[in-house]
């Protein structure tokens, strides 16, 4: 199977198309961070560091169509669907249309399969206007669609974050969305327990594992050079340090005593993921703009390492992130589990009959399905 990957990102949903055995033969995006790290770590796939809207019909065409099924995946700026931005959550946010371009480039490679992702605000979104236009379009185009929400924890993934996903086919293909397939969350002690101590402010490019026995959740994700990169950690104030201090293991702002926050205007308006620290008992919450929200290490009295919030959102140790320690923090929050993502393309191997590679079961392990919940779209 062969795929474009649009809005590529970090390359979270690039990462998770080769794990399902997927050659992701073009990638665009236009931030040029993100562009760095993609092209880091799939050189194989030709990239454009460019603006979606330009991208003539030539360069489309020109990707080659191999004799088996092929894909257009990708989550245009889903900034404007978030509920936490409730300013930009309508119609006249232009960043919100971009879902057009994505459909002008499935319009002239008609690819067998779509995978769209997104917040899952957007079916809310100006009362659900987006979504609607967005079905209507692939109706036009002749593709049957099922949509609906994945929560990461149920594919394996230390993360309680909920996507919207719609798989679209055509050719007399309905593909339903996959159903969970882990009975037991994996939590965040599983996630990071082997990763190595840290301080405030550190800024290791490369450190060793510690000496904690690894879960299988992680020893699906390490090397074989006995470390790995990314120990970035946001140095944060001393003021900052102490409030973390008063913070519990699930708890957040309303931990801290109010005369430590007086510099917010009024702490009750702060939202409940701010100042959070993480169990190491459970799933992590959602891995975002860790470093606005606070989010605490469970243990220790500083935020989260770059290489922590990637192991959270199922990144290889070896997936390396460039740019500033904040845009490596972006990045990574602004991605997609690349195991969540291969479970969907798995789920369309699945459907067609097309073998899985190799090693897939690494990766996927099959426990106690739950009921679908996805909606079909009847064309």
């Amino acid at each position: 199977m062969v795929a474009i990957d649009l809005f590529a990102g970090a390359g979270g949903m690039s990462s998770g198309a080769k794990l399902a055995g997927i050659d992701v033969k073009l990638a665009v995006e236009r931030d040029p961070y993100a562009a760095s790290t993609f092209h880091s770590n799939h050189p194989s796939t030709r990239l454009i560091a460019d603006d979606i809207r330009r991208i003539d019909k030539a360069t489309i065409t020109s990707v080659p169509r191999e004799p088996s099924p092929t894909i257009i995946f990708g989550g245009p700026p889903c900034q404007g669907f978030s509920f936490s931005n409730t300013r930009t959550r309508t119609a006249t946010n232009e960043q919100n249309w971009l879902f057009r371009e994505f459909l002008q480039i499935v319009r002239i490679w008609e690819p067998d399969f779509v995978v769209f992702e997104n917040v899952q605000g957007i079916i809310t979104t100006a009362n659900g206007t987006f979504l609607e236009q967005i079905i209507e379009q692939f109706h036009k185009l002749k593709y049957k669609a099922t949509y609906g929400l994945l929560n990461a924890r149920d594919f394996g993934i230390p993360q309680d974050r909920t996507r919207f996903f719609l798989i679209a086919a055509r050719n007399g293909h309905s593909i339903p969305l996959p159903l969970p397939i882990y009975s037991q969350a994996i939590t965040v002690d599983d996630a990071i327990r082997d990763l190595p101590q840290l301080h405030n402010g550190a800024l290791f490019d490369w450190l060793p594992y510690g000496e904690i026995v690894p879960s299988k959740y992680a020893i699906k994700l390490r090397t074989h050079q006995g470390g790995c990169s990314s120990h970035y950690v946001t140095k944060n104030s001393s003021s900052v340090l102490m409030r973390y201090r008063h913070v519990p293991p699930g708890g957040n702002w309303e931990n801290i005593p109010p005369h430590m926050m007086s510099n917010y205007t009024d702490r009750t308006r702060c939202h409940t993921g701010i100042y959070r620290r993480l169990d190491l008992k459970r799933p992590s919450v959602v891995i975002a703009n860790y470093r606005k929200n606070m989010l605490i290490h469970p243990s220790q009295d500083r935020g989260l390492s770059v290489r922590e919030a990637a192991r959270i959102q199922s990144f290889p140790d070896s997936y390396r992130f460039t740019g500033s320690i904040g845009f490596r923090q972006q990045q990574v929050g602004n991605a997609v589990p690349p195991f969540l993502a291969a479970a969907v393309f798995q789920q369309i191997r699945r459907q067609i009959q097309v073998p899985s590679p190799s090693g897939m079961d690494r990766f996927v392990a099959i426990s106690h399905p739950r009921k679908d919940t996805s909606h079909v779209d009847q064309v």
